[in-house]
């Protein structure tokens, strides 16, 4: 099983939800518009959804959206939402690498989908390339892809960091203290992270792996998969990618 699967639950659920900004998920949403060129009722796949931050928003512009993420909790709670609004909005929980065919038969080819929230690195190759191959397989033809990561080569491996910690406030609440240890495998191009999250008496840890790959090694990823990338950027207001930016946006399209 993997990592991920036991780890969206409890304190660090709570702390990645509190650090994420109105202003940040504006931005992410902008830059989806402006890149994915969708219309009303047009099929969006967003892939870990999470709470639904994207999922929602879009929904309301009249894009028939599905989220798929491997959280319980976010998808109850998406469900909850999208039905009290009456949204076009299906969400699944399920591991959307390993999850059946039959759960996404029924669903007809996407106009376009993304991957926000640097999840975009939890595989290695050959995971990759099934990750990759899967989404392509469910985008109509010329349909577009978003990707985001702040794993890859250019942007991690430059200002490398073994240690840190930073508290995360919490609205009407305590806030919880976030640290994290890292230690990179360069033989599997791997950072195994082990974090501590602190709230008050509470404390849980966990593990996380991020697989570190350059932008040319995703690039022929992408093009293994059925996906031409078409962009490359440094930052959420479309920025060209340079060496030390702390994230990537990738676009690309279905060949």
């Amino acid at each position: 099983m993997a990592w991920y699967h036991n780890f969206f639950h409890g304190l660090p659920q709570a702390a990645w939800k509190a650090a994420q900004t109105e202003e940040q998920t504006q931005l992410d949403l902008e830059l989806l518009v402006e890149t994915l060129d969708f219309g009303p009722d047009d099929r969006l796949l967003d892939i870990f959804c999470g709470y639904g931050r994207h999922a929602l928003p879009l929904a309301r512009m009249g894009a028939r959206v599905t989220g798929i993420d491997i959280s319980d909790e976010y998808i109850a709670e998406l469900t909850a939402k999208a039905k009290a609004e009456k949204l076009s909005l299906a969400a699944i929980a399920d591991d959307f690498l390993t999850m059946s065919e039959a759960n996404l038969s029924s669903t007809p080819s996407f106009d376009g989908a993304y991957c926000l929230g640097n999840s975009f690195s939890f595989f290695a190759r050959p995971d990759m390339l099934a990750f990759l191959t899967r989404i392509a397989s469910l985008l109509k033809p010329g349909g577009r892809f978003l990707a985001h990561s702040e794993m890859i080569a250019e942007s991690v491996l430059p200002d490398y960091q073994i240690r840190n910690w930073q508290p995360v406030e919490i609205d009407g609440g305590e806030p919880i203290l976030f640290l994290v240890e890292n230690e990179y495998n360069p033989l599997e191009s791997r950072i195994d992270s082990h974090l501590t999250y602190v709230r008050g008496g509470e404390i849980e840890t966990r593990t996380a792996q991020h697989f570190i790959y350059t932008l040319a090694e995703l690039r022929r990823l992408f093009i293994e998969a059925g996906l031409l990338v078409i962009d490359c950027y440094g930052t959420v207001d479309g920025e060209p990618f340079s060496l030390g930016d702390e994230g990537v946006w990738l676009l690309a399209k279905k060949i």
